[in-house]
């Protein structure tokens, strides 16, 4: 079997876990990694074992020994290092937004379209197993057919700066959390249905000091089968990350709840150590998550994302998905803004 050889471009919160997600993942060894900063990119690779850390990023794109390269940097980083990519003819896996909106994600697509290469958009939240199962069983028809979708994905806010900077990222909590939500909604009710229109309320409710954008949202999407979309979307929740979706159909309902209906709890009085991504605290009573980077689906993207490149397979999430939830995202800002229903085309 042909060992796929990677480097992962980002040194932050998301790289860790996609370093966690490989960990799992036969076939492949990260053989460099990247970070604008050298002491970051040293420390990453002696916490993970990567033989070749660098922040010269050219001289790592124009190597020809790399059969896939991940993108795990900060969102206003993701256009010019995946134009420079595809210039090179390499194949790409973004993390999620894909770009800061449609118009920059749109130019990721051609040009990862135009160089010919693999290129998959690295949303967790459809490759997550117990979404995935719930999904099958959406497609074995155990719910009739789907009329709502309700998902929720909210902690107490990012944990880096760039996050709060809109300029950098693109929007808020929005634009952070929504990718999931709406990856969801797609996901269960099939990507055939399109979504048609979007209605969005947002506003900064706690950090004002801290970020332009909006804390907290809500985001509503119209499918073409009349279906409904329901996003639920904070920065301001406490107790680390909660990630909930309901599929209700015509002849039945499923939920899948990550965070919050954990099969271990404890009590400390003197802080138990690390709970949870995004936990506030580790006293008194705690929900704990094993497996966390299994549970959010980072390993299941991983695997298949290298055995998309092992085997010349299109990814089943591409930045072709990625630029529809971008889409998606900014006619629900067209909304937020108008208080309107805001069609997508």
């Amino acid at each position: 079997m042909k060992n796929v050889r990677i480097a992962l471009l980002g040194s932050g919160f998301v790289a860790d876990f996609y370093m966690q997600g490989l960990a799992n993942v036969a076939g492949q060894t990260v053989v460099a990694n990247y970070s604008r900063e050298r002491e970051k990119a040293a420390s990453f690779a002696a916490r993970w074992n990567i033989a070749e850390p660098t922040a010269d990023l050219d001289p790592l794109i124009e190597r020809n020994d790399i059969d896939l390269f991940i993108i795990a940097l900060p969102n206003d980083a993701h256009l010019p290092v995946s134009l420079a990519l595809a210039k090179a003819g390499r194949n790409q896996v973004c993390t999620k937004p894909l770009g800061r909106n449609a118009a920059e994600a749109k130019l990721m697509l051609d040009a990862a379209e135009a160089s010919g290469k693999l290129h998959g958009y690295a949303e967790t939240e459809v490759f997550a197993p117990c979404v995935v199962k719930a999904q099958e069983m959406v497609a074995s028809g155990g719910i009739g057919r789907v009329l709502w979708v309700r998902s929720r994905e909210s902690h107490s806010g990012p944990h880096s700066a760039h996050f709060w900077d809109v300029e950098r990222t693109g929007g808020g909590a929005m634009n952070d959390l929504g990718c999931h939500c709406i990856a969801a909604a797609r996901y269960f009710f099939g990507k055939q249905d399109r979504i048609e229109k979007v209605m969005a309320w947002g506003a900064r409710l706690v950090h004002h000091e801290k970020t332009a954008g909006e804390d907290n949202a809500m985001l509503l999407l119209q499918f073409a089968s009349g279906g409904l979309g329901h996003c639920e979307l904070s920065w301001t929740t406490k107790g680390g990350l909660d990630l909930r979706n309901e599929v209700h159909g015509t002849e039945g309902s499923v939920f899948t709840d990550v965070t919050r209906g954990t099969p271990l709890s404890g009590f400390s009085t003197r802080g138990s150590g690390y709970i949870v991504a995004k936990a506030d605290t580790d006293l008194g009573w705690t929900r704990p998550l094993p497996e966390e980077a299994f549970a959010y689906g980072y390993q299941a993207e991983m695997r298949h994302f290298v055995e998309c490149v092992r085997d010349g397979v299109t990814p089943r999430e591409t930045y072709q998905d990625g630029y529809i939830v971008n889409r998606i995202l900014d006619a629900g800002y067209e909304s937020m803004r108008s208080g309107q229903w805001v069609s997508v085309d």
